[in-house]
């Protein structure tokens, strides 16, 4: 049995259902999504809109992390994206799908490969706020 996995840092809006999809396996018993989406408010401030910008080895970063939490026993696949360029408040910036064999599986995998993405992979957020002032953030 061999596993999906599919990585991608694109300037292309993102689709939790294509993903989910996407890592969908005969195998599989559960399948976890994740849908990191832009909000309007940051530490009390209000954000009208960000832009994310990738360093040239997100992509590279972004399939260890994949394959990391592919090679886990019971995975089964795992298709994660990180958008970057100007995105507006819902947007999605992060989607993660995760198929296991089992639920717990899945959520904990689904879990580890969220907080992974976003302590290792190097992609700088520039939030731009209600009163006029902006911000980079987010980088490991």
């Amino acid at each position: 049995m061999s596993n999906v996995i599919r990585t991608e840092v694109v300037d292309a809006p993102l689709d939790v259902q294509e993903h989910e999809r996407a890592v969908a396996a005969a195998e599989a018993g559960a399948v976890v999504s994740f849908a990191g989406v832009v909000r309007n408010h940051d530490h009390g401030r209000g954000v009208l809109s960000l832009s994310y910008e990738g360093h040239p080895s997100a992509d590279e970063e972004l399939r260890r992390i994949a394959e990391e939490i592919a090679a886990r026993p019971g995975v089964r696949g795992v298709v994660v994206s990180h958008r970057v360029g100007d995105l507006a408040i819902g947007d999605p910036a992060l989607v993660g799908a995760v198929a296991a064999e089992h639920r717990k599986e899945a959520f904990d995998a689904c879990a580890d490969l969220v907080d992974e993405v976003k302590a290792r992979l190097p992609i700088w957020k520039h939030q731009y706020f209600d009163d006029g002032t902006d911000e980079w953030v987010n980088c490991p």
